[in-house]
């Protein structure tokens, strides 16, 4: 049958009009009767969070599951430290009125479209079972300590800015690339419940794109609310966008294979071509990204919005990871980031948006 509910990811709406409380603790329940288990769950910094994530809780106890409730932290943070399965009460990059749910299940898989079609198809059934639920501590600090073990290496001398759209991603980024040795200064990382992706983050590349243009810095990163997504921008504040940044890192880490959407520009696809890099092209959506990877045993693609997907220790695409390859490609190389993504020229493309 039709998704009613699920779009590219997950469920989303304005918290009250299209995302209620009723619709939140229904997918609760029907993820819980598809799949047994303990499920963690975290959140974005939306004042509605607590709200939604209560709803959400209910209904997943109320089938039965173990909840673990993190707190807030980074979309690809839960999907990384889950051990069975995962939700996560974020909008990602849409304004703060918006919530949604996302979920992720074998220890940080996304769900591919049958797989939600069975959920909604589950949507109002009676089901029985009482489960438990729990908060989970110190989450946000073995994010950090994976993400700096397995994607990390030594920043000295590197000056950059982090926006990270006072979203989830306002502690744990400036820790990382402080504990690797870069000299931060961080921007959008006072969240107040509604001012996420308000003029800043990665819908949003002005205040970014100021702070670096008028400073002495080597780069920008600008992360979006629930932190899978990310952008940055020159020592001149000029944009890099996700096509860029994938043929930097593809070329920097040596991939023979890489995965991109329908939306990715020719200058990309030539490139690679001319690298000898085989190139997988998807649907717009990152899950369909992912699922294209698993297929063909690859481990890097992403999308021109900022999603980039590094599978080599990872699960799901990763904000902060994509921003640490990119700095770790600006050290090693010791090159300037305009440079680098100079060795993919742009070719004219227009998009409309019905």
């Amino acid at each position: 049958m039709a998704r009613r509910y699920f779009g590219t990811d997950g469920v989303r709406g304005v918290v009250g009009a299209d995302l209620t409380d009723n619709l939140v603790e229904q997918l609760g329940r029907a993820f819980a009767s598809w799949r047994s288990g303990s499920v963690l769950v975290g959140r974005d910094t939306r004042s509605s969070g607590p709200y939604v994530e209560s709803a959400l809780v209910d209904g997943l106890v109320g089938a039965g599951a173990e909840v673990l409730r993190g707190g807030v932290l980074p979309t690809p943070a839960v999907a990384l430290l889950s051990t069975e399965h995962a939700a996560v009460v974020s909008a990602s990059h849409n304004p703060p009125e918006y919530n949604g749910v996302k979920f992720f299940t074998d220890a940080g898989r996304k769900l591919t479209d049958a797989e939600e079609e069975e959920i909604e198809s589950r949507l109002g059934r009676p089901v029985g079972g009482g489960g438990t639920s729990s908060d989970a501590t110190g989450l946000a600090e073995r994010y950090v300590d994976l993400v700096c073990n397995r994607f990390g290496g030594p920043l000295e001398g590197l000056r950059v800015v982090l926006d990270c759209a006072n979203g989830a991603m306002f502690e744990v980024a400036p820790i990382t690339f402080e504990r690797l040795g870069a000299s931060v200064v961080t921007v959008g990382n006072s969240p107040d419940g509604v001012n996420i992706n308000v003029g800043c983050g990665a819908t949003d590349l002005r205040l970014l794109r100021e702070t670096v243009a008028t400073g002495e810095f080597d780069f920008g990163v600008a992360f979006d609310g629930d932190g899978d997504r990310m952008l940055a921008v020159d020592a001149r504040g000029n944009e890099i966008d996700g096509d860029q940044i994938l043929a930097i890192l593809a070329l920097h880490l040596g991939v023979d294979l890489v995965a991109v959407t329908e939306m990715t520009n020719l200058g990309f696809h030539r490139l690679m071509s001319e690298r000898g890099v085989r190139v997988l092209t998807t649907a717009v959506g990152d899950r369909y990204v992912l699922e294209a990877l698993r297929r063909e045993r690859g481990v890097l693609g992403g999308e021109q919005s900022g999603h980039v997907i590094y599978l080599n220790g990872h699960t799901t695409g990763d904000g902060l990871v994509a921003a640490l390859l990119l700095a770790r490609a600006l050290v090693e190389q010791g090159v300037p980031l305009a440079e680098l993504a100079a060795v993919m020229p742009k070719l004219p493309q227009a998009r409309a948006d019905v």
